[in-house]
């Protein structure tokens, strides 16, 4: 049997979301792992594998959102669709969300491995970058977003028959 046009597109949107939740799994995680702890070489670690969950979110990005938008073009569901719409607008935003909130644990990664090459020890610096309350708020308000486009894309709200 062969695979028609809609079903690879399925396969690939679905991968592309799992490859973006995974992402952002990985990136959460470690990051929280690492707010844990005291010692700059143990938070650089684990800070170093928020960059594979950042891979896995870009990747995952860049999948949905082409055959996703594929997807809408195949089911003839239009890209005026109000839950369409709605999903790409929170795309961006958890995008965007996620960029800006990104931002602080990147300092401390860099940070982090800077301390640890001299004398491993925390600095105050390192802890507020850490403890960024704006950034952990942006980053948690993103994985918020993603679950309601998630919920969008499962459900449909107002789509003929989906």
């Amino acid at each position: 049997m062969v695979a028609t046009a809609e079903e690879w597109a399925l396969f690939f949107h679905l991968l592309g979301a799992f490859l973006f939740i995974a992402g952002v799994i990985v990136a959460g995680v470690a990051f929280e792992a690492a707010r844990r702890r005291r010692r700059p070489s143990e938070i650089a670690l684990l800070l170093g594998l928020t960059r594979i969950g950042v891979l896995l979110v870009a990747l995952g990005a860049l999948l949905v959102l082409a055959f996703g938008l594929w997807l809408v073009q195949l089911g003839r569901f239009g890209y005026g669709a109000g839950w369409v719409v709605a999903a790409l607008a929170l795309f961006v935003v958890v995008i965007l969300l996620g960029g800006v909130g990104g931002q602080p644990p990147k300092r401390a990664r860099k940070l982090a491995v800077r301390l640890a090459k001299e004398g491993d020890v925390e600095s105050d610096e390192l802890r507020a970058l850490l403890d960024d309350r704006l950034a952990r708020t942006l980053n948690y308000l993103s994985a918020a977003l993603l679950v309601a486009i998630v919920v969008l894309m499962v459900f449909k709200p107002g789509a003929r028959g989906g």
